[in-house]
């Protein structure tokens, strides 16, 4: 977080995590004729040919069995103008995204369409499939649409057979990009960090101490108007093991991430311990901070890189009990 000191800090801040599924048998043929250029449709007992296919009728909710092939042309039939596309996004330029009923097909499919302003979409346009050059059986492997003058062609739907194949897995990208604001509150709690202290607020009604602080008691409602620079010694009150590895994971498990009473707070800071086996961490231990070196710091909590025991006795469990 960067700002000056009489401004409130903020920083982008990007979540991202990879998401795996099995396709099943229906979405998995699907995916699968798109690798080989082929668009396949599921047909309804009521008659309708939808693509990408349900995976079960919504009238006998069997799952779905009869398949057809649409053709790559098709007409639009709705349309929304994208200025800015993000990241993510099939073009990187502006694009139109529009439902496109594909000749053989009685429902629309969602997907972008390649003009380069919105004057050149309209409703009732034909428009042909762009195919991606590496296709690998997904959904970018239609690439986008774009503009044709071809006629609506005859003779679709056309019989589809979809031979059993092992269910296809498909890892998709989830990625959030956003910027968080801190408060005033929490804004001098970072910056305390990056002078070594840590900062909290008391309620001027209970004398509640919070850390990080809170712009107003959650227990009488009134501004935490009193800044407290907290002791770096606190009280493990509870915690959990962290044995599963994930992605980004900076610490080999197995670690402990527990929640820590500084001693002169009223509510406890989540942080790592460390430098000692995950077994032997329990409510009541006593431990301290431990700094990354100076030329680290910045406006971040990181800048503690975790806490470890103090070799001092344990806290009796009532003096923590009630900030469990």
């Amino acid at each position: 977080m960067t700002s000056s000191q009489n401004r409130t800090l903020s920083s982008p801040v990007r979540v991202s995590f990879d998401y795996t599924r099995s396709t099943g048998p229906v979405l998995g043929a699907f995916l699968s004729g798109l690798g080989e250029t082929t668009i396949l449709a599921g047909r309804t007992s009521d008659g309708r040919v939808i693509t990408p296919p349900l995976e079960f009728d919504p009238i006998t909710h069997q799952a779905t069995s009869d398949f057809v092939e649409v053709a790559p042309t098709g007409t639009v039939t709705s349309w929304v103008w994208c200025p800015e596309p993000v990241e993510g996004q099939p073009l990187e330029r502006p694009f139109a995204w529009v439902l496109v009923t594909l000749d053989g097909a009685t429902e629309p499919m969602l997907h972008a369409l390649d003009v380069s302003a919105p004057e050149q979409v309209h409703t009732g346009q034909r428009v042909r499939v762009r195919w991606a050059e590496d296709r690998n059986g997904t959904i970018t492997d239609i690439a986008c649409f774009e503009v044709t003058d071809e006629p609506q062609g005859a003779g679709w739907p056309r019989p589809a057979s979809v031979g059993e194949k092992e269910p296809a897995v498909v890892v998709t990208p989830v990625n959030l990009n956003y910027t968080y604001a801190a408060s005033p509150e929490e804004s001098a709690f970072f910056r305390g960090l990056a002078d070594g202290r840590i900062i909290g607020q008391r309620c001027p009604a209970c004398n509640k101490v919070y850390v990080p602080p809170r712009g107003a008691c959650p227990t009488d409602g009134v501004p935490t108007t009193d800044e407290v620079e907290l002791s770096q010694t606190g009280t493990v009150t509870t915690f959990c093991v962290v044995n599963v590895p994930f992605m980004g994971q900076k610490i080999k498990p197995p670690y402990v991430s527990a929640y820590i009473l500084l001693d002169g707070a009223d509510i406890a800071l989540q942080h790592i311990i460390q430098e000692l086996p995950a077994d032997q961490v329990r409510m009541g231990m006593r431990v301290e901070a431990v700094w990354k070196p100076r030329e680290e710091w910045g406006t971040t909590i990181e800048n503690i890189d975790y806490f470890r025991p103090t070799g001092d006795p344990d806290a009796d469990y009532e003096t923590y009990k009630h900030h469990l």
